[in-house]
Order: structure tokens, then C-alpha cells, then sequence
């Protein structure tokens, strides 16, 4: 359970010095499948000052909290949601990051208009449709968990591992804590990419699918090429 901590708190730590977050804003959280348990950032506590038994542990199946004395993040309950959802999901990061969220508050998915974009999503980034008054006024972490679910349908997250919340902010995903974050950090990156084309070219058309399909593959696919032989496609 410390490794646990201990690996959540380097992931949350990630996106404070790649300043995807500021003050106590985002979350990343990470899953123990094998033990039924994720890890996840406290409520309200600075970057500065968080440390790694910080972290809040709870029960995948109730949300029971098991381990650490502070509250955990205020959206535990869409992680909960989506790792009941998912279970091939092993960490998950929300942020506030400036140009991803730009595109949820205008609720369009992300174009995928270039190479960069396809060496990492397969595809446009979506965007989910916007929760109802009878969600938000709920249980409205969790209505959020599930408007994600239902937006990915029977498909898997980690094939195209990010998401928008219209009117909200991004969500991340990966194998753990950490990859979930770079994938955040990665997601920032297209989302300025993109909005930058299509301030130069509103007009400007996605990457051809023979060229997206060349560059995921080279690095996600079964014959992968990409970086260094370490028995596993590069992740970056």
C-alpha cells in the first residue's frame, strides 16, 4: 500500500512541474486491481506541501476509504465510476490544463490533424455530451463517470487514452498512475497543436488514416518499432 502511495504521489507531482496544474487543482489516481484498491490525491491540498502518505486509499468495490487520514479528491467518484467500468484501466488523471480544457468548454473533440497527435491517440480526442440538471444536481462526480463510460461505449479507453468532459476539463488514462499523467502532459501538447492549426487554417483537414494508422502502430501496434528493444512498444 506505501508503494502505492508512494508511486500515485511521484504521478501527481509530474503534472505540478509540467505545469499542467496550479494551486490544488487535477487529480491522478492509480488502481491495485489485484488487491481491489486505488490510490488517489487528498482534497484540497497544495502541491508544495503534499507528500507521498498523503495519498488516500480506498476500496474499488464500496469506496470505502482504507488508508490516510485526509479526504480524498472531490473526484474520487468518477475514478470509482470508471475503474468499475473499465477494469483494464490502471490510472486515471484529471486536469485543469489550459488548451484541453478550452476544447471541452467549447465541446468539440479534438481534431487529429497531424503526426504528432497520431504517434499517441488514434483518432480525435472526444468530447462527451454535457450533463443534465437533474446530473449536476445529484450525484454529479459520479453522473460524470458515467457520461465518460457511455461515451466510450464497448470501446476501449487505453486505445485512445484521453477524454473531454464538455464544459469541464480533460481525462486521462494508462496502465498505472504515471503513464495516465504523461498522457496528460502529451494531451496538452496536441490540444495547443490544434487549436493553433486551426487559428491558422479553420479549414484545416485531419491527417489521413493511412498516415495515423502508420504512426500509432510504429509505436502502440503489435509489430512496434519505435525507441529501444525492452520487451514492450515505447510509450512515448
Amino acid at each position: 500500500m506505501k508503494a502505492l502511495q508512494a508511486r500515485v504521489f511521484e504521478a501527481n507531482m509530474l503534472l505540478w512541474r509540467r505545469g499542467l496544474v496550479i494551486f490544488t487543482w487535477g487529480n491522478v489516481s492509480e488502481a491495485d486491481a489485484g488487491e481491489g484498491i486505488m490510490a488517489i490525491k487528498p482534497s484540497g491540498v497544495p502541491y508544495e506541501t503534499m507528500k507521498a502518505e498523503d495519498m488516500v486509499v480506498l476500496d474499488i468495490k464500496t469506496g470505502r476509504q482504507v488508508a490516510g487520514t485526509l479526504r480524498p479528491s472531490s473526484d474520487t467518484p468518477t475514478h470509482l465510476v470508471l475503474y468499475r467500468a473499465f477494469p483494464g484501466i490502471g490510472g486515471i488523471t484529471h486536469t485543469h490544463s489550459r488548451h484541453a480544457t478550452a476544447w471541452a468548454q467549447a465541446g468539440e473533440a479534438i481534431p487529429c490533424l497531424g503526426t504528432t497527435h497520431a504517434d499517441h491517440f488514434f483518432g480525435d480526442i472526444r468530447c462527451t455530451r454535457g450533463l443534465t440538471e437533474q446530473e449536476v444536481s445529484g450525484e454529479y462526480e459520479a453522473e460524470t463517470g458515467h457520461v465518460i463510460a457511455a461515451c466510450f461505449g464497448a470501446d476501449n479507453p487505453l486505445h485512445c487514452p484521453a477524454i473531454l468532459v464538455k464544459n469541464h476539463g480533460p481525462f486521462t488514462f494508462g496502465k498505472d498512475g504515471m503513464q495516465s499523467a504523461e498522457n496528460a502532459v502529451v494531451l496538452e501538447e496536441v490540444a495547443a497543436m490544434a487549436a493553433l492549426t486551426r487559428g491558422i487554417s479553420p479549414q484545416a483537414e485531419a491527417a489521413p488514416p493511412y498516415l495515423m494508422r502508420k504512426h500509432f502502430d510504429r509505436k502502440h501496434g503489435a509489430n512496434a518499432y519505435y525507441g529501444q528493444s525492452s520487451g514492450e512498444p515505447s510509450h512515448l
